[in-house]
């Protein structure tokens, strides 16, 4: 984990963060010294509910507060709870003619704090309870017997049924039995890949390499147990939901599913992980659930919802909402537990609730499978033996398996310098384009028919379907052209041989690719490559005289700035003392195949 920060102090960051968040409500309030958000507007006539703990955990609990959701949050130092003063700051900034709901994460000083504010406010005659959510399986029954379950992000789903509740007109004892009923219908665990670290602290508790810990708490607390190595995402998936679903487990099975029942699915990103990651693992559990525990939520919330600085963690929690109207003996029923979830708020909650509101039940939601639509079946144009250049099938696939051969055989190299002067997406964009001619070359017999055609099709429809990027696209001009032009000028090839129609299709591609693309000679690109070689062979050398041009070219690029792309960025960095630099990779790469086709003819 690293423990680089823009801030490198705890001193004054709260208040600073609090001050930053409330801008995205402008009818928000902010009680600096006691860190108290709170919406002024909120109506006396409803129950006031008032959450909050530690600071870290952002965007909870000051980023849920406004319409239908919480009238004020209150923030402790990092991992730290509030002090009773700040409470009842509050609670005195938001005043209700029903009454308070203190919300709270099981967490011992919370439960203090907390406990002693509802306590002096009911001494001034006013009434206030205090909820406490326990939601973690990590710990069992007979760890948390005394202490009861610990608090993870479902609170946050707790909060937004009761916000809509109380919006509703519900009382502060109505509002108490419903979240101790919705608490009680959820199961969560965390995993992390490491713990966060604290601005300004140089103490950090790292795992190990290759290892992940699940059970972790939101504060850096040990997890359940750890596992070296690592599993694969989808293992470290299936043990997560056997400790959340498993009703057997004598020490987690805390929630009862019956085929059928209606879920809701929350999923928290601890702070640390990409949102490219966040929905794979969403994916991935909606799949386990569906296969393995014939689960299929209604509602899923993914994002960061309750946060741990900077960890790379996340948290998973499945609320049975139909458990919830069984238990309560049909007080609350699943229809309206729903709608208390949809129920818009302008909140942060908005940026996870997506557009799922008014899907009423597990029948009326879209299936997943029905959103993910298979794409036409395209039908390929077929090649024309008159205008169609034919080789050995033997040498052409010798051709093909060196080169595509020796393009894998560089990509780390390749990936390396690129990551020194781009992105470092070169290397394996053109393995995975080589990758995936080999296998047309090895299960469909591409190079059978010895149709050079029939293999400049393939490599455009490789280009076009798996190699993204600026090579990419660069390639999938170059190639289309190519062949065009091939087929327009196949006569060369009966009057003076294969080399003239190869030279004649070079040179026209490039001229199209001239039309997309400002590159030339000296600007440190693949056309370094590219140009050389094809100018070899319209000079009347001969291919081992192009290949020489080539290789030439990509050597000169070790010599040259960057003038185009994201390396002229990248490379600004790079100090002009420098004698030699990292040979431009996609110029290299072109270089390889084209030196191998040469080798393959030997």
């Amino acid at each position: 984990m690293s423990k680089a920060h823009l801030f490198n102090t705890l001193d004054g960051l709260v208040p600073k963060a609090l001050r930053g968040l409330i801008t995205y409500n402008p009818r928000l309030s902010l009680d600096a010294s006691n860190r108290v958000v709170f919406d002024p507007a909120h109506p006396p006539s409803q129950v006031s509910i008032i959450s909050g703990g530690g600071s870290g955990h952002e965007p909870a609990w000051s980023g849920y507060v406004g319409s239908n959701l919480l009238a004020a949050s209150v923030a402790g130092d990092v991992f730290a709870s509030p002090s009773t003063k700040q409470i009842l700051a509050a609670v005195e900034a938001v005043p209700s003619d029903k009454g308070t709901l203190l919300v709270i994460t099981n967490y011992t000083g919370d439960c203090l704090h907390f406990g002693l504010a509802a306590e002096k406010t009911k001494a001034k005659g006013r009434e206030c309870k205090m909820l406490i959510c326990g939601d973690d399986v990590s710990i069992g029954k007979r760890g948390g017997a005394l202490v009861g379950r610990r608090g993870l992000a479902a609170q946050i789903g707790v909060l937004k049924v009761l916000g809509a509740a109380a919006a509703e007109g519900l009382g502060v004892e109505e509002l108490f039995e419903l979240g101790t009923e919705v608490t009680k219908q959820i199961v969560s665990i965390a995993a992390t890949l490491d713990h966060c670290h604290v601005p300004g602290r140089t103490e950090h508790g790292a795992l190990g390499e290759n290892e992940v810990e699940i059970g972790t708490g939101p504060h850096n607390e040990p997890g359940y147990r750890k596992l070296s190595p690592q599993p694969s995402a989808e293992g470290l998936v299936k043990e997560i939901l056997r400790y959340l679903m498993d009703e057997a487990d004598p020490e987690r099975g805390y929630v009862h599913f019956e085929e059928g029942d209606e879920t809701v699915l929350m999923v928290s990103n601890f702070g640390g992980m990409s949102n490219l990651e966040l929905g794979g693992l969403v994916d991935e559990v909606l799949n386990q659930l569906e296969e393995d525990w014939k689960i299929e939520p209604v509602r899923v919330y993914a994002g960061c919802l309750e946060t741990s600085l900077n960890a790379p963690a996340f948290s998973v929690s499945v609320v049975n909402v139909s458990a919830v109207a069984r238990e309560s003996g049909g007080k609350f029923g699943v229809e309206k537990i729903l709608g208390y979830f949809d129920l818009r708020t302008d909140t942060a909650w908005e940026g996870f609730a997506g557009a799922q509101s008014g899907v009423n039940s597990a029948k009326e939601r879209r299936k997943r499978k029905e959103q993910v639509v298979q794409p036409p079946v395209e039908t390929r144009r077929p090649v024309d033996d008159a205008k169609d250049l034919k080789v050995d099938p033997a040498v052409l696939e010798k051709m093909i398996r060196t080169a595509c051969e020796a393009i894998n055989a560089a990509e780390p190299d390749l990936t390396r310098w690129d990551t020194i002067m781009g992105d470092g997406d070169c290397g394996l964009t053109l393995q995975t384009g080589a990758l995936a001619l080999l296998e047309a070359v090895d299960k469909h017999g591409l190079a059978a028919k010895g149709s050079v055609v029939e293999v400049l099709t393939e490599l455009e429809d490789i280009v076009e379907s798996k190699m993204g990027g600026t090579l990419g696209g660069i390639l999938g001009i170059f190639f289309v052209s190519m062949r065009t032009a091939l087929e327009a000028n196949i006569g060369l090839a009966k009057e003076q041989g294969p080399l003239a129609v190869w030279s004649k299709a070079l040179s026209s591609a490039l001229v199209h690719l001239r039309t997309y693309t400002p590159a030339k000679v000296g600007d440190r690109t693949v056309m370094d490559t590219l140009i050389p070689f094809a100018d070899a062979l319209q000079e009347g050398k001969d291919f081992k005289g192009g290949v020489e041009a080539a290789v030439a070219g990509a050597e000169r690029t070790k010599q040259l700035r960057p003038r185009l792309g994201r390396a002229t960025y990248v490379g600004l960095g790079v100090s002009d003392d420098a004698k030699e630099l990292p040979p431009d990779p996609g110029a290299w790469g072109a270089m390889v195949a084209i030196k191998a086709l040469e080798e393959a003819l030997h």
